[in-house]
């Protein structure tokens, strides 16, 4: 029995917050894959780097700056792909965002900032790539990183917990209905990852001993734990996974 494989040769990727950390891992991964990755954030410098690095991998890039937030900037963005390069195969939801605050101190705009990115923006990116998906009639795949916070509470981040969790639930829903289009629809929840906005408590030997004392494997994640997770999901390796969530945390939601 042959195997499938991971590559994602012929496919073409769109990864929000892209610019750097978990999304700029992630689209270098596909393109090492094989993929044509277009990369799209707030912040033109960083992403041009990183389509500059996809290029250079031999797959071709676009730097897409685009606010999620932003329902006419999502749409814009979705249009320059695809006329770019003729569709949109998969779809990685990234662009994140929080505002630590304890409950009492969380003020309704807090809340509307951090909704409108980590879930708002997620759905709007999902509808408009999806559709395209649905006319192309090739199927498709859509990607959302998630979080640890949405499985398991946590104090001083109410909103983002809460939108995590919301994004685990617009996944199962958005697998159901696209599940007839053949666009298979899944999450990746990350735990403590090491990366740029983490690297206050990672290079912090006291900080980083307290938050290893909540993980069972005693480690922090790297960014290729997260961008591994997407390959699967990306490829054919998971022809018959959608609704779900990979929990990638070193076993604290087991806890």
């Amino acid at each position: 029995m042959s195997l499938p494989d991971l590559s994602l040769s012929g496919k073409v990727a769109l990864v929000t917050g892209g610019g750097r950390g978990i999304g700029k891992a992630i689209a270098l991964t596909f393109a090492e894959a094989g993929a044509d990755v277009a990369v799209a954030s707030r912040t033109q410098e960083e992403i041009e780097q990183v389509a500059k690095e996809i290029r250079a991998l031999g797959r071709k890039s676009l730097a897409v700056r685009a606010d999620v937030s932003r329902k006419e900037e999502i749409e814009d963005m979705v249009k320059k792909v695809a006329d770019e390069f003729g569709g949109i195969d998969i779809l990685v939801n990234n662009a994140g965002t929080t505002i630590v605050k304890s409950f009492a101190e969380h003020s309704a705009e807090d809340w509307d900032k951090v909704m409108d990115v980590n879930l708002r923006g997620y759905y709007i990116c999902s509808r408009e790539v999806g559709k395209l998906m649905i006319a192309r009639k090739k199927g498709g795949n859509i990607i959302s990183i998630a979080s640890m916070r949405g499985l398991v509470a946590a104090t001083g981040r109410v909103s983002y917990s809460v939108s995590k969790a919301a994004v685990i639930m617009l996944t199962r829903v958005l697998a159901l209905e696209l599940v007839d289009h053949n666009i298979r629809v899944n999450a990746i929840a990350p735990g403590w990852i090491k990366t740029r906005l983490t690297e206050r408590f990672w290079k912090n030997p006291t900080a980083s001993a307290e938050i290893l004392a909540t993980v069972p494997m005693k480690k922090w994640g790297e960014l290729s734990d997260i961008a591994n997770a997407a390959l699967y999901l990306a490829s054919d390796m998971s022809a018959y996974v959608t609704g779900q969530t990979i929990v990638v945390d070193g076993g604290i939601s087991a806890a």
